[in-house]
């Protein structure tokens, strides 16, 4: 049984298929376009991503006979994506790991950081970072996206929850629990959604996905949607 690799890097996504003894038996890769709006902000359009995912995929897929069964993904990690549940659409451009904007935002949060409290429930101190102050950002700035996050209409994840939705067909809303350790919203003792958390960052829990295992069946593609082939996703984050 082969192993269909997908690397969603900052850069570009890498495409591997990986035998049962770890041989390499075919790659692709397709960068995509890096965005740089203001001094300090960096952003991503998702469906960049989701494109050069299936460009990569179609091309290490179509240069070996060898047809895998599972998807393993691995991501950039702390990047904050937005996308409608039902069309799979972004209303706004991704927040990258890289971005600086949400300075302020810490500082003001370090307010409600009494006693450390949020070091010791995530094991991270507070920084522009992690996803949770992007995730904030776009409450204060974006108001009228981020009612639609409130209603349900719209997820919010990082890269490795936004490439499942659109591998599904938006069927699943999942992510590891390594990567949701790394949004500052996920209490390291429980690896679940902390409500305070939540609360201090001001976002629902209704729209984050649901925390998973690192690896296993989790997921089912949509033919309809990742070129025309029915796969597990056993997944797992860098």
């Amino acid at each position: 049984m082969s192993i269909l690799a997908i690397d969603a890097g900052t850069t570009g996504v890498t495409a591997l298929i990986v035998s049962e003894k770890g041989e390499i038996l075919a790659r692709g890769y397709q960068e995509f376009q890096q965005h740089f709006p203001k001094p300090g902000w960096v952003e991503h359009e998702p469906e960049q991503i989701w494109q050069a995912a299936l460009a990569a995929c179609k091309a290490a897929l179509d240069s070996t006979d060898d047809k895998p069964t599972t998807i393993g993904i691995t991501n950039q990690r702390e990047t904050a994506v937005i996308w409608d549940r039902k069309t799979l659409s972004s209303p706004t451009k991704a927040i990258v790991w890289q971005d600086r904007r949400t300075a302020d935002l810490t500082e003001e949060l370090q307010a409600k950081n009494s006693g450390g409290w949020i070091r010791r429930r995530t094991g991270l101190n507070l920084d522009p970072y992690f996803t949770s102050s992007k995730f904030l950002w776009w409450k204060r700035n974006l108001p009228q996206i981020f009612r639609d996050v409130e209603s349900g209409r719209y997820a919010l994840g990082t890269v490795d929850s936004y490439l499942v939705a659109r591998l599904s067909g938006g069927n699943h809303h999942i992510t590891d629990a390594s990567n949701a350790s790394r949004t500052q919203l996920m209490d390291i003792a429980t690896m679940q959604w902390d409500k305070k958390l939540c609360d201090a960052f001001e976002i629902p829990i209704s729209a984050l996905p649901t925390i998973t295992p690192c690896w296993g069946d989790l997921a089912r593609t949509n033919p309809e949607h990742f070129l025309g082939s029915g796969f597990a996703n056993h997944r797992h984050g860098r």
